[in-house]
């Protein structure tokens, strides 16, 4: 079965900052199927640290992306980076992971934490050579490398200090931390739910690395996370086919497919429901003034509202919000929509193209776009912020 990379990051700021001094940013180059990821600490916390990381992150993601060699990449930042004439060191720390069409890894780290392999639920020790930088202000400069082929199921776990050193000054990790502690960690929560994915995996070594410092970060804190895996698929079915005769056709495609189901839009269900002698029942817990509640209906995964939930989820993707990973309480339909998009790997949108009234009234709100627009920034969002695979039929 193809394996598809799924990456995906938390993030948490430093005491009371609103900004984080790390960056994380992936790019995904399809015509080559290549898959970079940077992560950058910023020196410090704050704005001047958030900006000075995101650069870092973005020349990394650029340099790499156009093919210049990981090494030279790594000595146009170290060149380009100011340093702190107090401390002599840069103002940014960067780990890059660039992997191929066959799944050939390399990893560039500067001063930041080792990154870890995990491979069949077990910590893997990679070998590593090292590049030495042309010195500034008398400091030496070293940039490890290291290449291996990843397997299915293997994870790259990469995370800046404020994991490693969370917890230093408290009777149980006076030291911090430390490496051996979170691969300890590791062990334990993939050992308990080895189809973890990228996104719960990172959040969960965050959370407990807020919670070694009693819920108030000592320093920024973030994980990412790159985990090769069979793909997760979902099918998202919304509006109803140009022509009637075309129902039964819809519900063949829906019928058949191998993945987790969500309806998007009250017709497509009774469709749906007609065609199948299924029933819908709308949810009437955790309303929201906002969206439409959610329905259930057997077979089905989700089933929203159209057009008003799709809207509002395209912005959840918009804002780039921290996700959280809990459980559905307190969400509203569009929420539980983003979720599972989130969790999928590959997400195939079938789209009705029968025109609804309603939405061609000039009194609706201006941002009521018609089905199909949304759906297009929908999958747009999927495939460029967060590196999911995407298609899209009109029926």
């Amino acid at each position: 079965m193809q394996t598809f990379i799924e990456v995906d990051h938390y993030q948490c700021p430093k005491g009371n900052h609103r900004m984080e001094g790390d960056a994380f940013l992936s790019k995904k180059l399809l015509p080559e199927n290549r898959v970079i990821a940077v992560l950058s600490d910023g020196l410090g916390s704050g704005v001047k640290a958030g900006v000075l990381s995101t650069l870092t992150a973005t020349m990394a993601i650029t340099c790499v992306a156009g093919d210049i060699p990981i090494e030279r990449t790594a000595q146009i930042i170290n060149q380009t980076l100011p340093i702190c004439s107090e401390r002599r060191i840069r103002y940014a720390t960067f780990t890059i992971v660039d992997i191929g069409r066959n799944k050939e890894v390399r990893v560039l780290e500067y001063d930041n934490p080792p990154y870890i392999l995990m491979r069949g639920g077990e910590v893997v020790e990679v070998p590593k050579s090292h590049v030495r930088l042309p010195a500034r202000y008398g400091r030496k400069n070293r940039i490890y490398v290291s290449e291996f082929v990843a397997c299915p199921g293997d994870r790259i776990v990469v995370f800046s200090d404020g994991v490693v050193q969370s917890g230093m000054g408290t009777a149980a990790m006076p030291l911090g931390w430390g490496m051996e502690g979170v691969k300890s960690f590791l062990r334990e929560v993939v050992g308990r739910e080895y189809t973890l994915s990228a996104r719960e995996l990172a959040h969960t070594l965050v959370q407990k690395s807020l919670w070694n410092d009693a819920l108030e970060a000592k320093d920024d804190i973030t994980c990412g996370v790159m985990y090769f895996r069979n793909p997760r698929r979902t099918l998202v079915l919304t509006g109803p086919p140009f022509a009637p005769e075309r129902d039964k056709e819809l519900v063949s495609i829906f019928s058949s497919y191998k993945g987790k189901k969500i309806i998007c839009g009250g017709t497509t269900a009774t469709i749906v429901a007609r065609e199948l002698k299924k029933k819908v029942r709308v949810c009437l817990k955790n309303l929201d003034p906002e969206v439409p509640p959610p329905s259930e209906m057997e077979g089905a995964d989700l089933v929203t509202e159209g057009i008003l939930t799709l809207g509002k989820a395209a912005e959840f993707l918009t804002r780039e919000v921290q996700r959280p990973v809990s459980t559905s309480s307190g969400k509203n339909a569009a929420h539980l929509l983003v979720e599972h998009l989130l969790n999928s790997d590959i997400v195939d949108f079938v789209v009705g193209t029968r025109i609804n009234e309603a939405h061609q009234d000039p009194s609706m709100p201006m941002e009521l776009e018609i089905r199909r627009n949304i759906v297009k920034r929908i999958a747009h969002l999927l495939e460029e912020r967060y590196l999911k695979e995407v298609n899209i039929q009109f029926i």
